[in-house]
Protein backbone atom coordinates (compact mmCIF):
# COMPACT_ATOMS: atom_id res chain seq x y z
CA UNK A 1 0.00 0.00 0.00
CA UNK A 2 0.88 3.41 -1.22
CA UNK A 3 0.51 5.45 2.29
CA UNK A 4 2.91 8.36 1.48
CA UNK A 5 0.65 8.90 -1.51
CA UNK A 6 -2.57 8.14 0.35
CA UNK A 7 -0.94 10.73 2.84
CA UNK A 8 -0.58 13.29 0.25
CA UNK A 9 -4.01 12.67 -1.57
CA UNK A 10 -5.76 13.20 2.13
CA UNK A 11 -3.58 16.01 2.84
CA UNK A 12 -4.56 17.75 -0.45
CA UNK A 13 -8.74 16.58 0.09
CA UNK A 14 -8.53 17.57 3.62
CA UNK A 15 -6.43 21.25 2.18
CA UNK A 16 -3.95 20.65 5.55
CA UNK A 17 -2.11 23.40 4.26
CA UNK A 18 -4.79 25.63 5.37
CA UNK A 19 -5.30 24.85 9.00
CA UNK A 20 -2.77 27.74 9.68
CA UNK A 21 -5.87 30.28 8.94
CA UNK A 22 -7.50 29.18 12.76
CA UNK A 23 -3.84 27.81 14.38
CA UNK A 24 -2.30 30.95 14.43
CA UNK A 25 -5.57 32.54 16.67
CA UNK A 26 -5.64 29.33 18.59
CA UNK A 27 -2.37 29.37 19.20
CA UNK A 28 -1.85 33.29 20.16
CA UNK A 29 -4.69 31.92 22.78
CA UNK A 30 -3.76 29.01 24.64
CA UNK A 31 -0.76 30.96 24.92
CA UNK A 32 -2.02 33.45 26.54
CA UNK A 33 -4.67 32.59 28.66
CA UNK A 34 -1.70 29.78 29.78
CA UNK A 35 0.82 32.85 30.73
CA UNK A 36 3.77 31.32 28.01
CA UNK A 37 3.26 27.72 30.37
CA UNK A 38 0.80 25.52 29.18
CA UNK A 39 0.58 22.12 30.63
CA UNK A 40 1.84 19.38 28.42
CA UNK A 41 -1.36 17.80 28.67
CA UNK A 42 -3.68 20.52 28.09
CA UNK A 43 -1.31 21.35 24.86
CA UNK A 44 -1.31 17.60 22.87
CA UNK A 45 -5.45 17.07 24.38
CA UNK A 46 -6.05 20.71 22.61
CA UNK A 47 -3.81 20.15 19.93
CA UNK A 48 -5.88 16.91 18.82
CA UNK A 49 -8.85 18.46 19.41
CA UNK A 50 -7.76 21.47 16.89
CA UNK A 51 -6.41 19.40 14.32
CA UNK A 52 -9.76 16.64 14.34
CA UNK A 53 -11.52 19.28 13.72
CA UNK A 54 -10.57 21.31 11.38
CA UNK A 55 -9.60 18.14 9.15
CA UNK A 56 -13.46 16.45 10.23
CA UNK A 57 -15.16 19.52 8.82
CA UNK A 58 -12.85 19.45 6.21
CA UNK A 59 -13.78 16.45 5.09
CA UNK A 60 -17.33 16.78 5.30
CA UNK A 61 -17.51 19.20 3.45
CA UNK A 62 -15.64 17.57 0.34
CA UNK A 63 -17.86 14.61 0.53
CA UNK A 64 -20.93 17.07 1.06
CA UNK A 65 -19.89 19.42 -2.53
CA UNK A 66 -18.66 16.56 -4.23
CA UNK A 67 -21.71 16.42 -6.90
CA UNK A 68 -21.12 20.13 -7.35
CA UNK A 69 -17.22 20.25 -7.19
CA UNK A 70 -17.91 17.73 -9.93
CA UNK A 71 -20.16 20.21 -12.15
CA UNK A 72 -18.34 23.01 -11.63
CA UNK A 73 -15.45 23.33 -14.10
CA UNK A 74 -13.02 25.17 -11.44
CA UNK A 75 -13.55 22.02 -8.76
CA UNK A 76 -14.21 19.08 -11.27
CA UNK A 77 -10.22 18.11 -10.29
CA UNK A 78 -10.72 17.50 -6.88
CA UNK A 79 -10.14 13.92 -5.64
CA UNK A 80 -13.78 12.97 -4.93
CA UNK A 81 -14.56 14.05 -8.35
CA UNK A 82 -11.84 12.32 -9.99
CA UNK A 83 -12.50 9.25 -7.96
CA UNK A 84 -8.92 9.01 -6.59
CA UNK A 85 -10.96 9.31 -2.89
CA UNK A 86 -14.63 7.87 -2.60
CA UNK A 87 -17.48 10.04 -0.81
CA UNK A 88 -17.46 6.64 1.84
CA UNK A 89 -14.23 7.21 2.78
CA UNK A 90 -14.12 10.71 3.35
CA UNK A 91 -17.51 10.43 5.72
CA UNK A 92 -15.40 7.97 7.32
CA UNK A 93 -12.36 9.83 8.16
CA UNK A 94 -14.94 13.26 8.71
CA UNK A 95 -16.57 10.41 11.43
CA UNK A 96 -13.56 9.45 12.91
CA UNK A 97 -11.88 12.67 13.58
CA UNK A 98 -15.14 13.95 15.30
CA UNK A 99 -15.17 11.39 17.65
CA UNK A 100 -11.33 12.09 18.48
CA UNK A 101 -12.85 15.65 18.90
CA UNK A 102 -15.40 14.51 21.39
CA UNK A 103 -12.46 12.10 22.94
CA UNK A 104 -10.13 15.29 23.04
CA UNK A 105 -12.58 18.02 24.76
CA UNK A 106 -13.64 15.28 27.58
CA UNK A 107 -9.81 14.86 28.34
CA UNK A 108 -9.32 18.76 28.85
CA UNK A 109 -12.72 19.39 31.11
CA UNK A 110 -16.30 19.74 31.64
CA UNK A 111 -16.96 23.07 29.70
CA UNK A 112 -15.09 21.98 26.67
CA UNK A 113 -17.24 18.39 26.54
CA UNK A 114 -20.03 20.46 27.08
CA UNK A 115 -19.82 22.52 24.29
CA UNK A 116 -18.09 19.98 21.42
CA UNK A 117 -21.68 19.28 20.34
CA UNK A 118 -22.12 23.22 19.56
CA UNK A 119 -18.92 23.19 17.74
CA UNK A 120 -19.56 19.54 16.00
CA UNK A 121 -23.44 21.38 14.54
CA UNK A 122 -21.23 24.52 13.06
CA UNK A 123 -18.66 22.07 11.45
CA UNK A 124 -21.40 19.76 10.09
CA UNK A 125 -23.71 23.03 9.43
CA UNK A 126 -21.35 24.82 7.60
CA UNK A 127 -21.56 22.80 4.41
CA UNK A 128 -24.89 22.73 3.79
CA UNK A 129 -25.47 26.56 4.31
CA UNK A 130 -24.75 27.80 0.44
CA UNK A 131 -27.89 26.03 -0.58
CA UNK A 132 -30.13 28.18 1.78
CA UNK A 133 -28.21 31.36 2.98
CA UNK A 134 -25.90 34.16 1.62
CA UNK A 135 -24.73 34.19 4.98
CA UNK A 136 -22.51 30.91 4.43
CA UNK A 137 -19.45 32.97 5.07
CA UNK A 138 -20.04 34.30 8.35
CA UNK A 139 -21.22 30.70 9.26
CA UNK A 140 -18.11 29.73 8.54
CA UNK A 141 -16.10 32.58 9.87
CA UNK A 142 -17.91 31.80 13.06
CA UNK A 143 -17.26 28.30 13.07
CA UNK A 144 -13.25 29.10 12.82
CA UNK A 145 -14.08 31.63 15.68
CA UNK A 146 -14.21 28.15 17.89
CA UNK A 147 -10.38 27.90 17.57
CA UNK A 148 -9.43 30.71 19.96
CA UNK A 149 -12.08 30.49 22.19
CA UNK A 150 -11.75 27.08 22.56
CA UNK A 151 -8.30 27.02 23.40
CA UNK A 152 -8.79 29.52 26.21
CA UNK A 153 -11.41 26.90 27.73
CA UNK A 154 -9.09 24.20 27.47
CA UNK A 155 -6.62 26.08 29.39
CA UNK A 156 -9.22 27.71 32.00
CA UNK A 157 -12.57 26.29 31.57
CA UNK A 158 -13.71 30.28 31.61
CA UNK A 159 -14.99 32.49 29.06
CA UNK A 160 -13.36 35.97 28.74
CA UNK A 161 -13.34 39.00 27.11
CA UNK A 162 -9.97 38.56 24.96
CA UNK A 163 -10.40 34.97 23.30
CA UNK A 164 -14.17 36.63 22.36
CA UNK A 165 -12.24 39.37 20.78
CA UNK A 166 -9.64 36.50 19.25
CA UNK A 167 -12.45 35.13 17.87
CA UNK A 168 -14.60 37.71 16.43
CA UNK A 169 -10.92 38.80 14.59
CA UNK A 170 -10.93 35.18 13.07
CA UNK A 171 -14.41 35.32 12.49
CA UNK A 172 -14.48 38.46 10.15
CA UNK A 173 -11.62 37.59 8.63
CA UNK A 174 -12.25 34.18 7.55
CA UNK A 175 -15.56 35.46 6.40
CA UNK A 176 -13.92 38.72 4.57
CA UNK A 177 -11.19 36.42 2.63
CA UNK A 178 -13.91 33.60 2.21
CA UNK A 179 -15.82 36.23 -0.08
CA UNK A 180 -13.04 36.59 -2.11
CA UNK A 181 -12.67 33.55 -2.83
CA UNK A 182 -16.11 33.76 -3.77
CA UNK A 183 -16.13 35.53 -6.52
CA UNK A 184 -14.48 33.06 -8.69
CA UNK A 185 -17.65 30.98 -8.63
CA UNK A 186 -19.94 34.09 -8.81
CA UNK A 187 -21.19 33.07 -12.71
CA UNK A 188 -20.98 29.17 -11.75
CA UNK A 189 -23.22 30.02 -8.29
CA UNK A 190 -25.50 32.50 -9.86
CA UNK A 191 -26.80 29.45 -12.54
CA UNK A 192 -27.20 26.76 -10.14
CA UNK A 193 -28.77 28.30 -7.38
CA UNK A 194 -26.58 28.59 -4.71
CA UNK A 195 -26.50 31.09 -2.55
CA UNK A 196 -23.36 33.52 -1.43
CA UNK A 197 -22.46 37.09 -0.57
CA UNK A 198 -21.42 38.12 -4.15
CA UNK A 199 -24.68 36.57 -5.48
CA UNK A 200 -26.99 38.17 -2.78
CA UNK A 201 -24.99 41.84 -3.20
CA UNK A 202 -23.25 41.83 -6.48
CA UNK A 203 -19.22 41.93 -6.91
CA UNK A 204 -19.08 45.05 -6.28
CA UNK A 205 -21.06 45.42 -3.25
CA UNK A 206 -19.58 41.91 -2.21
CA UNK A 207 -15.91 43.19 -2.29
CA UNK A 208 -17.08 45.99 -0.14
CA UNK A 209 -18.41 43.89 2.47
CA UNK A 210 -15.64 41.59 2.17
CA UNK A 211 -13.18 44.75 3.20
CA UNK A 212 -15.83 46.10 5.91
CA UNK A 213 -15.57 42.67 7.46
CA UNK A 214 -11.69 42.75 7.32
CA UNK A 215 -11.39 46.60 8.71
CA UNK A 216 -13.37 45.01 11.67
CA UNK A 217 -11.64 42.23 11.82
CA UNK A 218 -8.85 44.87 12.59
CA UNK A 219 -10.66 46.55 15.42
CA UNK A 220 -11.35 43.33 17.18
CA UNK A 221 -7.65 42.43 17.27
CA UNK A 222 -6.46 46.13 18.29
CA UNK A 223 -8.98 46.04 21.02
CA UNK A 224 -7.24 41.97 22.19
CA UNK A 225 -3.82 43.84 22.20
CA UNK A 226 -4.74 46.52 24.01
CA UNK A 227 -6.13 44.37 26.40
CA UNK A 228 -3.51 41.55 26.87
CA UNK A 229 -1.06 43.11 28.79
CA UNK A 230 1.41 39.95 27.08
CA UNK A 231 1.48 41.83 23.47
CA UNK A 232 3.90 44.45 23.30
CA UNK A 233 6.21 46.05 20.35
CA UNK A 234 6.16 42.73 17.52
CA UNK A 235 2.48 42.14 18.44
CA UNK A 236 1.91 45.80 17.02
CA UNK A 237 4.79 45.76 14.39
CA UNK A 238 2.53 42.56 13.03
CA UNK A 239 -0.07 43.67 13.44
CA UNK A 240 0.65 46.81 10.85
CA UNK A 241 2.05 44.26 8.33
CA UNK A 242 -1.61 42.17 8.74
CA UNK A 243 -3.45 45.56 7.70
CA UNK A 244 -1.13 46.05 5.17
CA UNK A 245 -1.51 42.38 3.93
CA UNK A 246 -5.07 43.01 3.87
CA UNK A 247 -5.19 45.93 1.97
CA UNK A 248 -3.18 44.28 -0.50
CA UNK A 249 -5.93 41.58 -0.80
CA UNK A 250 -8.65 44.39 -2.11
CA UNK A 251 -6.39 45.83 -4.68
CA UNK A 252 -5.66 41.92 -6.23
CA UNK A 253 -9.58 41.50 -6.66
CA UNK A 254 -11.86 43.86 -8.45
CA UNK A 255 -15.19 43.02 -10.21
CA UNK A 256 -13.50 42.96 -13.55
CA UNK A 257 -10.44 41.28 -12.51
CA UNK A 258 -11.04 38.32 -10.32
CA UNK A 259 -8.05 35.71 -11.85
CA UNK A 260 -6.21 36.31 -8.30
CA UNK A 261 -8.83 35.88 -6.25
CA UNK A 262 -7.36 32.58 -4.74
CA UNK A 263 -3.99 33.91 -4.23
CA UNK A 264 -5.19 36.52 -2.50
CA UNK A 265 -8.06 34.81 -0.48
CA UNK A 266 -5.60 31.90 0.15
CA UNK A 267 -1.75 32.47 0.12
CA UNK A 268 -1.98 35.66 1.05
CA UNK A 269 -4.37 34.82 3.96
CA UNK A 270 -1.68 32.41 4.94
CA UNK A 271 1.09 35.19 5.02
CA UNK A 272 -1.30 37.03 7.45
CA UNK A 273 -1.95 33.99 9.61
CA UNK A 274 1.62 33.11 9.63
CA UNK A 275 2.58 37.27 10.95
CA UNK A 276 0.17 37.18 13.52
CA UNK A 277 1.11 33.29 14.92
CA UNK A 278 4.90 34.78 14.82
CA UNK A 279 5.00 38.03 16.00
CA UNK A 280 2.22 37.03 19.08
CA UNK A 281 3.89 34.29 19.95
CA UNK A 282 7.40 36.00 20.48
CA UNK A 283 5.46 38.41 22.33
CA UNK A 284 4.43 35.96 24.69
CA UNK A 285 7.70 35.08 25.89
CA UNK A 286 9.88 38.33 25.19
Amino acid sequence: MDFKGMARRYGTLVMFGHTVFSLSFAALSLLCASGGRPRFATLFWAGLAFLSARTGANALNRAVDAQIDGRNPRTAGRQIPRGEVTSGETLALSAVCFLLLIFSAGMLNPVCLLLSPLALLLMSGYSYTKRFTWLCHLVLGVTCACAPVGAWLAVTGRFALRPLLLGAANCLWTAGFDILYGTQDYEFDLAHGLYSIPVRFGLRRALQISAAFHLLALLALLAFGLLEARMGLLFWMGFAGIAALMALQHRMVTPKRRDKAQLASYNVSQLTSLLLLFCGVLDVYL
